[in-house]
């Protein structure tokens, strides 16, 4: 039996590596909380999430108050027993974004720890359905950038071999939107995608103009178009358009994404580890998609998402938002714009210890032991 012995809590504070802005909002900060679960026979797991600059200190105090104490003594293999004791532990404020960003910190630590104790990389333990993802780059796209600057960053990516560009989507007026998508389509070619993301910013009726508009370039999808929960606007649009629509990386519950599936709300499933609980959910979010013939394209976290991509049959796209490199000694592996599945056991981040504890915010390190 792994039965943990200890908690290490941890977060650090990334800026982020471009300035990043969308339709509702700008990327400010990832504040990263960090779990490391220390089991008896000494096996260690590291697990994260992250927030874009708001919250941090409220998943660090859920977890230090609230969570991690009840690991104690727990059998680390039991995975699914702890995260349900903790999700049930936390039912006054689920489901939310908070505790989900808690709680998948924990489950991540968990899988890594399973993962190092079998001596299997993580996309393997989980499914194993391939050993490398197509990529496409987000960091080229954001809402405040000129015209002129997306396409040079289109042209780039196709010249690395990365199978698309990540535009964002929200000008004022459509046509400020066409006019940037039409000059990147003329500028790469039929055959290399563009995918869009409105980050929630519009309401349905301008979601369906807009989606008219934009049919004649061939859009990859259009992302999170809509608030993420008016399921039925989202079935409205779909309906609308022959563009698939993109939504996941801001629902916090499989029941949500069962609704969309169901209702045919979306084409392609976003789930997001560090805001769906952790890779138990996410897993059963992506098989009930291949049930539904839909794929995934997960949001951000690319160094843990390019193993869940890999291991399950649907997996189609990894999105190139590079985050972790201050904290690591090395980044995903990249071949003629395919992000190659880690091949060390765990989940294939290789973390820097030193710069993890340098950076490191003071008033959230905190050790729970038996």
């Amino acid at each position: 039996m792994a039965r943990i012995e200890k908690i290490e809590l941890r977060m650090v504070d990334l800026p982020p590596k471009v300035k990043r802005t969308d339709a509702i909002q700008s990327f400010v900060s990832q504040e990263t909380p960090i779990v490391t679960i220390t089991d008896a026979d000494g096996a260690v797991g590291t697990g994260y999430s992250y927030t874009i600059g708001t919250g941090g200190s409220s998943v660090m105090r859920l977890l230090a108050d609230h969570l991690a104490p009840r690991l104690i003594g727990a059998d680390a293999d039991r995975i699914e027993a702890i995260w349900h004791d903790l999700e049930f532990a936390t039912h006054a404020t689920t489901i939310g974004a908070i505790s989900a960003i808690a709680l998948a910190a924990i489950d991540t630590a968990l899988w890594d720890l399973r993962a190092k104790r079998q001596n299997l990389p993580l996309w393997i333990l989980a499914g194993g359905a391939k050993d490398r993802c197509p990529l496409y780059t987000t960091e080229g796209g954001w809402l405040h950038i000129p015209r002129e600057a997306l396409v040079e960053d289109a042209l780039a990516a196709k010249a690395k071999g990365f199978r698309g560009s990540k535009v964002k989507i929200g000008r004022p007026h459509v046509s400020e939107d066409l006019a940037r998508l039409s000059a990147v389509r003329a500028a790469v070619g039929s055959a290399f995608e563009i995918m869009t993301d409105a980050n929630q910013g519009f309401m349905v009726d301008e979601a369906v103009r807009r989606a008219g508009r934009f049919e004649e370039l061939d859009l990859a999808w259009i992302e999170e178009p809509l608030p993420a929960d008016d399921i039925d606007g989202h079935v409205r649009l779909t309906r609308s358009t022959s563009t698939p629509i993109a939504i996941g990386e801001s629902l916090y519950s499989i029941r949500h994404f069962r609704e969309y599936m169901a209702k045919g709300a979306c084409s392609i499933v976003q789930t997001d580890v560090g805001r769906i609980g952790g890779i138990t959910p996410w897993l059963k979010v992506a098989h009930a998609a291949e049930a539904f013939d839909i794929p995934v394209c997960p949001h951000f976290l690319m160094e843990l998402h390019v193993s869940l991509t890999c291991a399950v049959p649907n997996g189609k796209y990894v999105e190139y938002i590079p985050q972790l490199d201050d904290l690591t000694h090395k980044g995903m592996t990249i071949e003629d714009g395919m992000a190659l599945a880690p091949s060390e056991p765990g989940i294939g981040i290789d973390w820097d210890w030193d710069a993890v504890k340098a950076r490191s915010v003071p008033e959230f390190t905190r050790e729970i032991s038996a």
